[in-house]
């Protein structure tokens, strides 16, 4: 019998390649990104070098551009916005001071109106108002130093005279500077205001009646008895502001700083009248 022809390995029965042969070991090694036959490329339609570079866009390289963009787009905020949302502690400490400030405000107004729990009183905390207010102490600064003889008397009342116009310039400014409202329980029913009383940082009677008091007890010879209630006066000034609904807390004891560092600025620009008739002589 001849002997059977060699059958070739590559082949199977029915003519296919088998999986294992070279043929199919080298196509399946090749790269997934090879271009299609041109016959194809005619077929779509389409630029062979657009072809190409459509698939060489693997699909690894699309999850990674997708993952990155997805990050980049993502729900979470960026570091620096994540880092700026944080509140400081400065600003929450301010914050909870301010809302102290506000409640203390608002329960201590007990004289706002005369509906309020101490409504009965209120007479009598507009007339610490009226002796707290500027103009009373203007006109009556300048009434004993147009009516005092001694030079001692002109001197002090002078001075006096001039600390209460550096005060109002101060508070003035200040005012203007802040901008704080008063309290949403006040009537504007003052004595003598102006277009910048309508601010309430900080409270003019209280720099006023620290820096008359200290002026008083400084320059005035005062018994014992007549220094408590002048000490009194200057507590009760203070007080009334918060009751009568005219400030905050924090504005009258602002309020009460700044008139204790005016009657410093007023002791270190002390003048005699020989020093005024003097400056008064090189302007004229």
């Amino acid at each position: 019998m001849p002997s059977p022809k060699a059958k070739n390995p590559g082949r199977s029965s029915g003519g296919s390649p088998v999986l294992g042969s070279s043929y199919d070991f080298m196509s399946l090694t090749k790269p997934l990104n090879r271009s299609p036959p041109p016959h194809l490329l005619q077929r779509q339609g389409s630029d062979p070098t657009t072809a190409r570079l459509r698939a060489s866009e693997s699909p690894t390289r699309r999850r990674g551009s997708s993952s990155s963009t997805g990050s980049a787009g993502g729900q979470g905020p960026p570091e620096e916005d994540g880092i700026r949302l944080n509140p400081s502690l400065i600003r929450v400490a301010l914050s909870s001071l301010l809302a102290i400030d506000l409640w203390m405000s608002k329960r201590l107004g007990v004289c706002a109106c005369e509906d309020s729990s101490w409504g009965s009183v209120r007479p009598l905390m507009k007339l610490l108002e009226i002796s707290g207010h500027g103009i009373p102490w203007l006109v009556g600064a300048a009434y004993c130093l147009y009516k005092s003889d001694s030079v001692a008397g002109q001197e002090v009342m002078l001075n006096l005279l001039l600390g209460l116009l550096l005060d109002l310039i101060l508070i003035t400014i200040a005012k203007t500077v802040v901008r704080r409202r008063r309290p949403a329980h006040n009537r504007m029913d003052m004595f003598a205001t102006f277009s910048v009383d309508r601010y309430s940082f900080p409270s003019g009677h209280a720099t006023r009646a620290a820096l008359c008091g200290r002026f008083l007890l400084a320059h005035l010879v005062l018994a014992a008895p007549l220094r408590v209630l002048v000490l009194l006066w200057v507590c009760l000034v203070g007080l009334s502001r918060v009751f009568l609904g005219r400030h905050h807390v924090t504005d009258v004891l602002f309020g009460f700083w700044m008139g204790y560092c005016q009657y410093n600025l007023v002791e270190l620009l002390w003048l005699s009248p020989q020093t005024l008739q003097g400056l008064l002589g090189q302007l004229v």
